[in-house]
């Protein structure tokens, strides 16, 4: 079977399919669980390989419950204490398999306002955030209202 080129992306189902296996199956394969039979691995990461099947990332961080993502809310990254901070603070993440999203705030009190209100959407795990221009303490209530992840 060549590799889909529809609109439509690959789905473990696709993948089962063609490997003529269970999605179960797939799914032990894909997130490496110890008990597939050697034989049977290959042969799903060969039809993974050829139908280019990419995991759902939105729907593994449904099931896990988190993100994988922190974010570093901070005035700028050009200052040079500011940008060993990020460095540091990407080096620790990465070691750990997170990745950090940086956010920069200008010391603008509305953006930081923002920022510790937290985003819309769930979009991250935690926040190490550098506020500059909120008056103390009141980043922390903002905080608070927030429920903890």
């Amino acid at each position: 079977m060549p590799p889909r080129t529809g609109s439509r992306p690959t789905t473990l189902r696709d993948v089962a399919e063609a490997a003529g296996v269970s999605i179960k199956t797939v799914s032990n394969v894909v997130n490496d669980h110890p008990h597939v039979r050697p034989e049977m691995r290959e042969r799903v990461k060969v039809v993974i390989e050829r139908l280019d099947y990419r995991p759902n990332g939105i729907g593994r961080q449904l099931r896990q419950g988190r993100t994988g993502l922190v974010a570093l809310a901070l005035p700028n990254v050009t200052s040079p204490y500011y940008g060993e901070l990020t460095s540091a603070l990407v080096t620790a993440a990465r070691a750990r398999g997170i990745t950090l999203l940086v956010e920069q705030t200008d010391g603008d009190l509305e953006r930081e306002r923002e920022v510790a209100n937290g985003f819309p959407v769930r979009l991250v795990d935690g926040l190490v955030f550098v506020p500059l221009t909120m008056p103390g303490g009141s980043w922390r209530s903002a905080a608070t209202r927030r429920r903890p992840s």
